[in-house]
């Protein structure tokens, strides 16, 4: 998972108030029961101290989704006066909860958030077509191919007057409009650099694509054979469902390949380190290239930081001697783990619970 998107969380001094809030309604009185558990994490926030700036931000905010019933779960982390980093959720979070601390608490976000792939759909028909892209970010591109010809699209039938020749210039007229579909496609790709690329609709249409597209994009792309309406074209949920489960597999594939990869260079004595004093130094230094954490929220271990992300360390005297850090701070270890490796452009795997590896990293180099 790239961390890259973190980084202006972290560009504020703490302490961060962090929300993970159940907003789930489908009556009116459901609305009062979403207030009510939001009155009740709320009421934690006071006991651990959160500054009353955060709360009336934090109030503010949550209070406008109520009202608008724009989600059903709400992540959120303020600090300062301010909302610095929220996203609106489709379900509600798997552990409602509320944090006061130094470092925001990202890991529980960040398991349930998973790989984000950029991908594209296309849904093809003999006369264009239709391509919608998605960033891992979650960025929006609908992209309409109309054909450059649209007579004649279907061969005659048989028996027919000039028969040969018009079966031939329908031919024609697919291949040109697939091969436009394919051009548009390619260049999309290009900008949006897919990891999943799913092509749908009409048969030779779709194998009329699969011939044009470039190899590039063909490795990533998989055929869907479902019977798309042309009027709801990418945005057919049976689709979408198809497309779930191909990104679920990419992230199942991303997670086994890095874990692979870790146990390699760990055997080897290479790029890898394991155990959270090793992991801890190798952050400090801005060797991690993948950090691997436990998605455990009640990981025990705590960190000394400083204000700057690569400030993290074991001890506090480590942060005094070796970055004259003057009044060094505990956190959680995850939280400050993950702030230095996304300051640094490293990436994350979050691991299941029932792993043996709590903490470990895959290097970018060794010392």
């Amino acid at each position: 998972m790239d961390l890259s998107f973190l980084k202006t969380l972290y560009e504020r001094p703490g302490p961060y108030t962090s929300v993970y809030a159940d907003l789930t309604r489908t009556t009116e009185d459901a609305i009062k029961a979403a207030d009510l558990r939001w009155r009740a994490l709320r009421e934690e926030l006071v006991e651990q101290g959160a500054p009353a700036a955060s709360l009336r931000a934090i109030d503010d905010f949550i209070t406008g989704e109520l009202a608008a019933r724009n989600s059903t779960g709400l992540v959120l982390f303020a600090a300062g006066d301010e909302v610095v980093y929220a996203e609106r959720l489709a379900y509600a979070p798997r552990n409602p909860q509320a944090h006061v601390g130094p470092l925001p608490h990202v890991l529980p976000y960040l398991a349930e958030r998973g790989e984000r792939f950029a991908h594209m759909l296309a849904v093809v028909d003999r006369c264009g077509g239709q391509i919608e892209c998605v960033s891992a970010d979650g960025e929006h591109l609908h992209i309409d191919v109309p054909g450059d010809e649209e007579y004649p699209i279907r061969k005659v039938k048989a028996g027919d007057w000039n028969q040969s020749r018009f079966q031939r210039s329908a031919e024609n007229v697919w291949k040109s409009n697939a091969k436009k579909v394919a051009q548009e496609i390619d260049r999309a790709a290009e900008r949006w650099h897919p990891e999943a690329v799913v092509i749908a609709g009409d048969t030779h249409a779709r194998v009329a694509v699969l011939e044009e597209i470039s190899d590039t994009v063909l490795e990533h792309t998989v055929e869907s054979d479902r019977n798309i309406d042309k009027n709801v074209g990418v945005r057919d949920p049976d689709l979408e469902s198809e497309l779930d489960r191909l990104l679920e597999l990419k992230a199942v594939e991303r997670v086994m390949t890095v874990a692979e990869r870790f146990e390699r260079e760990l055997a080897n004595g290479q790029r890898a380190v394991s155990g959270l004093a090793d992991t801890v130094k190798a952050a400090r230094h801005g060797q991690v290239e993948t950090l691997l954490l436990d998605d455990d929220p009640d990981f025990p271990a705590r960190l000394w930081i400083g204000p700057e992300p690569r400030h993290v360390a074991a001890t506090a005297d480590e942060l005094k001697t070796e970055f004259g850090v003057e009044d060094p701070t505990q956190a959680r270890a995850d939280a400050a783990l993950v702030r230095a490796v996304a300051a640094t452009d490293g990436d994350l795997i979050v691991l299941p619970r029932d792993n043996d590896l709590h903490v470990g990293a895959v290097l970018r180099y060794t010392t």
